[in-house]
């Protein structure tokens, strides 16, 4: 029934295992992958035909886990996998960036890989799996794909390199990479790292690349086997309508690209382009003219040939920049008179208002995944509404680019946090993008991390970002630092770097041809070093460190530690005690089970004043200490005195004053405040205290005054 092929390879200390023909046959192509015991069911299906008048390739990845493969029941009400977290999103992305550019040129019909966690063993990450199914899967489908890819992740620990970590692997490693590639190039790269050299981050690279190699090779094997008959498509040939449109505007298109402002050069191109087409596509008095959809291909070459030409030739940029020079940067600190934190990062026309705010253990984020549930003390949220490009739109939740932007931001940054028992806050970030023209994405990590500073986040060292762009062509190659919209748009390669001045901190690379090779990658590392130092010098302008004290906005914060044992007295029966403390000194408190007590308030006395009662229900009276305690009953032989939190200790009539005492009424009456020395305890464990001992007025030991007075 089953045609069932496969292909196994140990491959880093597992077995990693292609199998096809057994699962999904109605798919254009399928494959389980399977390694250690995580496994992904991997489908590609695509059209035959495009849509009349599609204008762009329509590939859609979906990744997706399911709560059965570790065990587990989803959360929730419906109980029922819901809208795609963080994580399927952010590896939907990562599948995605290194195979599109590898479907063939022109190809427009819709495409769409599934990719579905069905088995998690808790070590292996299905995101590797999950890349190296699909390109398998693409492979096998017959689709006009040039791959196959292969994937592998990097680890960092000791000098040495680690291929694919595990998740405990990876607690301990200074790096987490993801790199993807052909069998000769590199395309895609994803990583966060600690502050490690620009070799280093090169080197793993090299050593993803090289590990992969095998996994191509098996799926190269398993094709032979099982692979459909390549799909007939020839790529239309747009050379005669690309010179029409060069030779009617090209003119135009070189003019309308030395405008150095974005919206007039945007207003000039698009003039070009109404020219163009008026002429050129078909309408019913001109029946022969261009299709609209082969008339926006033929256009999109013809501004590409002119950028890429003139930069090529020339050295000089769109905005008429050399190729090395970031554009001007103002930074300002301190943006927003209420918030925690803030920055204003503005470098040439992009720019973005980013804020910080501090909050407590309650404000954590619950994320939950395949591993369980978890919290998350740092969180930054990226928002790129359509004014920010000039543009009118739809205003909603966070889509695909918001949440890879943010997380790239994020893993920029997440390295020079302060550790959790040095800094309890939970810090939240959120970068709104007011303007865009070249990496919002940077733009965030330089303004986070100015507002973290402004907000008296002791951060190791600032962190700055660049995004560097690719030309390559058979005239040259040019690498572009501060690269703007159109120079990504019409570019060969994104290339993000974002570090401190001790090293890289995150590193982002999408190619859109296939591949680049190592020198290519070495010359964009050293020159985005350069830039990333500039940057940071106009950073420092602003704020060079954190300012050494909270916001006055900001909650204060302390941790105190009690026995476990004592929990139960600062909780109290039902709660009581911790909600008297509460109410009475206004501080907020959250008691974890190893007996660390997080106290939180808007002002440092809240917070003494919580922590004088969680000291008296906590710590334990010593002998020949001094208490203020209160006279909470009188008896025949003596007072019972308050004195330490909810502890009670006899003074009995002998110890209340140095002359004999007929009453205890005599000397005291309910109420009354008095100064006590512990005596001890009696056989049976109760308190004895002593006024007499005690200097009634000062509080002082009798016997320390005595012999403070001899010695003078």
């Amino acid at each position: 029934m089953f045609d069932k092929q496969t292909v196994s390879l140990e491959w880093a200390g597992r077995t990693l295992t292609i199998e096809t023909g057994r699962v999904a046959r109605q798919a254009d192509g399928a494959v389980l992958v399977t390694y250690g015991d995580t496994t992904v069911l991997a489908t590609a299906t695509f059209r035959k035909e495009a849509k009349p008048g599609q204008d762009f390739f329509p590939l859609t990845v979906n990744y997706q886990e399911k709560y059965y493969a570790s065990g587990r029941i989803p959360g929730g009400y419906f109980k029922r996998e819901g809208r795609p977290t963080e994580k399927e999103t952010l590896t939907s992305r990562l599948i995605d960036r290194p195979i599109r550019p590898l479907f063939v040129d022109g190809f427009k019909n819709e495409v769409q890989v599934v990719i579905t966690a069905i088995s998690y063993d808790m070590e292996n990450d299905p995101d590797i799996i999950g890349m190296i199914g699909a390109s398998a899967a693409l492979v096998l489908s017959g689709a006009p794909f040039m791959g196959p890819i292969g994937a592998a992740r990097v680890g960092y620990k000791d000098g040495q390199y680690l291929i694919n970590p595990t998740e405990q692997d990876l607690e301990e490693s200074e790096l987490d990479l993801v790199v993807a590639g052909t069998n000769d190039a590199v395309m895609m790269v994803e990583s966060e790292a600690k502050e490690l050299p620009e070799d280093v981050m090169l080197g793993a690279v090299m050593a993803g690349h090289e590990a992969m190699q095998p996994v191509m090779d098996a799926i190269i094997k398993l094709a032979e086997k099982a692979a459909k008959e390549p799909f007939e498509f020839d790529a239309e040939d747009l050379s005669g309508e690309l010179k029409q449109i060069q030779d009617l505007v090209g003119a135009d298109l070189s003019a309308a690209y030395k405008i150095t402002e974005k919206l007039a050069r945007q207003e000039a191109v698009g003039a070009a382009r109404e020219k163009a087409a008026e002429a050129l596509v078909a309408t019913e008095e001109k029946p022969d003219g261009m299709d609209e959809s082969v008339f926006k291909a033929a256009f999109k070459k013809a501004e590409a040939k002119v950028v890429r030409g003139d930069i090529i030739k020339t050295g000089k940029r769109i905005d008429g920049r050399s190729l090395d020079q970031v554009r001007p940067i103002v930074a300002e600190a301190g943006f927003l008179p209420r918030t925690h934190g803030s920055a204003l990062f503005t470098r040439g026309e992009t720019q973005a208002i980013c804020v910080a705010t501090l909050g407590t253990s309650d404000d954590e984020q619950f994320i939950d995944g395949l591993g369980g549930t978890r919290k998350e003390k740092f969180l930054l949220h990226y928002n790129f509404p359509p004014y920010s490009v000039g543009e009118t739109g739809r205003m909603g939740g966070a889509g695909r680019r918001e949440i890879g932007h943010g997380k790239l931001a994020w893993r920029a940054l997440s390295a020079v946090l302060p550790e959790a028992d040095q800094f309890p806050y939970t810090i939240r970030l959120v970068s709104e993008i007011t303007e865009s023209n070249g990496s919002s994405s940077m733009a965030t990590v330089c303004g986070c991390s100015l507002a973290m500073m402004d907000a008296g986040v002791p951060i190791s060292r600032p962190v700055s970002g660049i995004a560097m762009g690719l030309i390559k062509d058979d005239e040259g190659v040019a690498v572009l630092s501060d690269i703007l919209g159109d120079e990504d748009h019409l570019g060969d390669m994104d290339f993000k770097v974002a570090g401190t001045e001790k090293g890289v901190t995150s590193l982002q690379m999408d190619i859109k041809i296939a591949g680049i090779t190592k020198e290519i990658m070495e010359t964009a590392l050293d020159q985005a070093k350069g830039g990333r130092a500039h940057i940071l010098s106009e950073m420092n302008k602003a704020l060079a460190a954190s300012r050494g004290e909270l916001s006055a906005n900001a909650p204060q914060m302390e941790i105190v530690n009690i026995p476990v044992d004592k929990i139960r007295d600062v909780i109290g029966s039902g709660g009581k005690t911790i909600r008297d403390i509460v109410d009475t000194t206004g501080a907020k408190l959250n008691v974890e089970d190893d007996g660390t007590i997080q106290i939180s308030a808007l002002d440092r006395e809240s917070i003494d004043a919580a922590k004088k009662r969680i000291r008296e229900l906590t710590a334990e009276p010593e002998v020949g200490e001094i208490y203020e305690g209160k006279i909470v009953s009188i008896k025949d032989f003596g007072a019972f005195v308050n004195f330490f939190g909810p502890k009670d200790g006899l003074v009995h009539v002998s110890q209340m004053a140095d002359e004999r005492v007929g009453h205890p009424k005599d000397i005291v009456k309910e109420g009354d405040t008095v100064w006590v020395k512990l005596m001890g305890f009696d056989d049976r464990g109760k308190v004895r205290l002593s006024m007499k001992a005690v200097d009634q007025e000062t509080g002082k030991d009798k016997e320390a005054e005595t012999a403070d007075a001899d010695a003078e």
